[in-house]
């Protein structure tokens, strides 16, 4: 299901003022009720991996264990997954160390360990893509190509950076782009990739990460924007998050999933869009709540439409995240359930706001949404139970508008 809030046409006269809205016929994927050839794809999204500390450790003792089977298992019933390399790529060095606090960078077996976990794709769109340089950068792009493996958000030209990871899954075509909307001070411009310098996707550079989105559009039954956003430590989104979710909603997106914060942040619909404004950490080196605490959202869509999605809670030990049953689970669930309630989101679908005009003129899609009503409340949704096992999560549940939103915190990460 896609969602996208739009102003709509609008047409002024004397002395009166009328406003019309344009919207596409179901029959393409303009419409907010497309669901292309029908059938469901299941989709699973994790936050922040790095492999620091022990998860260094374990990299360099055997990358195909590294992030042990409990990843794969959160990600499990899912036929495409991803999740945020919170790091640079490169072939093990760091030949241009940027000027920030943390500056974290793993080899190329790091692929390897992701293949291993059943993550279809990664994103490096973030605020440690570039921490060796655009040499190290461009280490990372040669890797992927090396490997096969999909890495979003970052090229050697602007138009590689934003280009989507695209696949066709049951027949549907899935597109998923990533950018960030998170730089250290004095970074932004030396990191941003243009026409002539390689680097990571800007969400600050809206205009272009909304024109990638349309463009997508056309040619997708199914479109996810992954950010790298939020201001870190921080439950709620901050002022950013939500007038950017809703342009990109606008413009064409699907499904808005979000990772930066290093906490759990609320879920919920957008219109018709599902947003999630913050993942947590998946995979890393803190060894206490609220940073510890993890999971991955499972979400099955039909074409625009969202079928289901779920909160597969976990907590950190060790590096790793460890599923969560029986009682653990419905507490960590239920907390996150409560982390919509400071958000713009709703525990259930609204009526699309999308029209041909927003998901086609960026200037359009950029312009200010009329407020969504009914914000979500604090209470859980009865259809998050069963996700508690450590086994094989079921992706044929009925979890339509019925998730929950856990509550997590984090410290610095840089």
């Amino acid at each position: 299901m896609l969602l996208v809030s739009i102003g709509g046409g609008s047409g002024i006269k004397k002395p009166t003022t009328t406003s019309t809205t344009v919207r596409a016929r179901a029959s393409s994927t303009l419409s907010p009720a497309w669901r292309g050839n029908g059938k469901p794809v299941t989709l699973a999204f994790g936050g922040d991996v790095h492999f620091e500390a022990v998860l260094a450790s374990r990299l360099s003792n055997d990358p195909t264990t590294a992030l042990d089977g409990t990843v794969s298992n959160l990600m499990s019933g899912s036929q495409v997954s991803m999740a945020n390399f919170d790091s640079a790529l490169t072939n093990g060095t760091c030949p241009a160390p940027q000027a920030k606090t943390y500056v974290w960078y793993a080899p190329p077996t790091a692929i390897t360990a992701f293949r291993s976990a059943s993550l279809s794709l990664v994103s490096e769109a973030n605020s440690h893509g570039e921490d060796c340089g655009i040499a190290g950068l461009q280490m990372a792009i040669a890797a992927a190509d090396a490997a096969k493996f999909p890495v979003v958000g970052v090229g050697a030209t602007a138009v590689q950076a934003y280009a989507p990871y695209r696949a066709t899954i049951n027949g549907q075509r899935i597109s998923i782009l990533a950018a960030t909307a998170l730089f250290d001070p004095g970074l932004q411009a030396q990191w941003t990739a243009t026409t002539s310098q390689p680097g990571v996707a800007s969400a600050l550079d809206q205009n272009a990460l909304i024109a990638a989105v349309q463009a997508a559009r056309k040619t997708s039954d199914t479109v996810i924007v992954y950010l790298n956003w939020g201001t870190e430590t921080k439950t709620c989104p901050n002022s950013e998050q939500g007038p950017l979710a809703a342009a990109l909603v606008k413009a064409g997106a699907d499904i808005v999933i979000g990772s930066g914060a290093h906490v759990q942040q609320g879920t919920g619909y957008l219109g018709q869009a599902l947003v999630d404004y913050g993942l947590g950490n998946l995979a890393f080196y803190d060894s206490a709540p609220p940073e510890t605490l993890s999971g991955t959202l499972v979400v099955t869509a039909t074409g625009r439409h969202v079928d289901s999605f779920v909160w597969r809670p976990a907590l950190i030990t060790d590096g790793l995240p460890q599923p969560l049953t029986g009682a653990n689970a419905a507490s960590a669930i239920s907390r996150w359930a409560g982390l919509r309630s400071c958000t713009d989101l709703s525990a259930t679908p609204a009526k699309s706001t999308a029209t041909i005009k927003t998901q086609t003129v960026v200037a359009a899609a950029n312009a200010p949404s009329t407020p969504t009503t009914g914000h979500s409340t604090t209470t859980a949704h009865a259809t998050t139970t069963a996700h508690a096992t450590t086994t094989a999560h079921a992706t044929t549940t009925a979890h339509a508008t019925t998730t929950a939103h856990a509550t997590t915190t984090v410290k610095g990460h840089g």
